[in-house]
């Protein structure tokens, strides 16, 4: 590689790091974007530039890039925003099953012939990362899809289990190098690698899901990195190490903001068994109201803040709360959204959900803007959130979720809740602010209830 080849490397480099830090911004995110797709198309040409090709090895490379650019291209138009934690998944899933059929072709290459070097670990390396990422996010694009249970699968001693496959998987790669040229290693190899990812995800809820999307997205990147050693590609070590760092910097704002540790997550079951921090719960008494008394309460309320959750996604209601907020703000209303960190099943979720019904970013806050404006709010709405707004994380110290920042919607003076039903959320803890006597309930679907209470306060106006 001479020294015009490691130039446009670099540069394929800053403009990766510039894409990432305008991806902060909703201001420059587009631009990022179309700085790191050219940041990887100066990356691509020049790796196909520094190397002789046969004219077949030639038309199988631009056949993957077009097949791979159309398909991409039909993801990005036919996918709703709804299904984008899905969406995440299968792009994780991809990478790491791309990093482990690289590898294996270069086994291939050696006639199943390795030795202990920097390249053979890389080898090693991308099989075991990159299968785990393959499996894992497929299992949880399956639960993000409901093709499988979005609750833990819990199998007995299931920790020692995963335990005694990694330990395998570690030595079927000592084995490997000893016992260079069997074939029969590599695959079993694979095997152990697909069912440790498979296994790891089982038994993560769905709640838990923005914490190991996050994690399986830094495994792609350090994938990446491991196959950029293998061919001594600076753009994809640099790239791989930026994808590997930011995912587990994300894992860990998500498991800060959960108050768990990733340990925790990883070890999965939380949420398996409905609990109820009240035994006497059920005795407890709520207002249930109409659309009708809701607008009338909104009428006479000046501050407004607004809570979404998964119920919000599930129920695709964004434009539905799009319209909710042009007539509230026509009335001179001051309308707010709070987002949590862990709302949803993808970091980011409600940011991308509201985003794509073109609510402005300005009135979103996070979690420590918005707990100060609480106690100056006449009214919060909570549409498909629980956990997040439960007040047992503070409260109860034997709650699964003590500890747990959440936001502080009980400093409010009023409080309304869209709720299909009385069932605990995720964590299986009844919610106290249900009962509050400042809160009213709307049961019924999100969609449907917003829609509803549109309907009624435009009658009002």
């Amino acid at each position: 590689m001479d020294s015009i080849h490691i130039i446009l490397y670099f540069i394929s480099s800053i403009l990766f790091i510039l894409g990432i830090k305008m991806l902060s911004s909703p201001l420059t995110a587009r631009r990022g974007n179309i700085i790191s797709f050219l940041g990887m198309i100066i990356a691509i040409i020049t790796t196909l530039s520094y190397v002789e090709y046969e004219i077949s090895s030639i038309i199988y490379i631009f056949s993957g890039i077009t097949t791979g650019g159309i398909l991409g291209l039909i993801f990005a138009k036919k996918v709703q925003m709804t299904s984008m934690p899905q969406m995440v998944a299968i792009f994780n899933g991809l990478g790491g099953l791309a990093s482990s059929l690289i590898a294996f072709s270069e086994i291939i290459k050696v006639n199943n012939t390795i030795s202990f070097n920097l390249i053979s670990v890389s080898i090693l390396m991308s099989i075991l990362i990159g299968s785990v990422t393959f499996s894992g996010s497929i299992t949880g694009f399956l639960k993000l899809q409901s093709l499988i249970t979005g609750k833990p699968i819990l199998i007995p001693l299931r920790n020692y289990f995963n335990l005694l496959i990694l330990l395998s998987a570690i030595g079927l790669m000592i084995v490997s190098v000893l016992y260079s040229g069997n074939t029969l290693i590599f695959y079993t190899l694979l095997g152990v690698c697909l069912l440790l990812g498979i296994l790891i995800v089982l038994p993560i809820g769905g709640a838990d899901m923005p914490v190991v999307i996050a994690l399986l997205n830094s495994y792609s990147g350090i994938v990446a990195a491991f196959t950029g050693f293998i061919f001594s590609n600076v753009a994809l070590i640099i790239s791989g190490s930026l994808i590997g760092a930011s995912g587990l910097i994300l894992t860990r704002i998500m498991t800060k903001a959960m108050n768990r540790s990733l340990v925790n997550v990883v070890l999965g079951g939380f949420g398996a068994t409905a609990t109820n921090i009240d035994s006497e719960a059920s005795d407890k008494n709520y207002k249930s109201g109409s659309s009708d008394d809701i607008a009338s309460l909104l009428e006479y309320s000046e501050n407004i803040i607004i809570i979404p959750g998964y119920g919000l996604a599930v129920a695709q209601a964004q434009h539905s709360l799009k319209e909710l907020l042009d007539v509230l703000e026509n009335q001179q209303k001051n309308v707010l959204f709070a987002i949590h960190p862990v709302a949803g099943r993808m970091p980011g979720h409600m940011n991308v959900l509201l985003a794509e019904a073109n609510i402005d970013y300005e009135l979103l806050l996070d979690l420590d803007q918005v707990n100060e404006k609480f106690s100056q709010t006449d009214v919060s709405i909570v549409i498909g959130a629980n956990d997040v707004v439960n007040p047992a994380a503070k409260l109860d110290k034997n709650s699964p979720i003590y500890g747990m920042p959440i936001l502080e919607i009980e400093k409010s003076k009023s409080i309304v809740v869209l709720k299909r039903s009385m069932n605990p959320g995720f964590a299986g803890l009844d919610n106290n602010i249900f009962y509050n006597e400042k809160t009213l309930m709307l049961f019924g679907d999100a969609k449907d209830s917003i829609d509803s209470l549109n309907k009624s306060f435009k009658e009002l106006n």
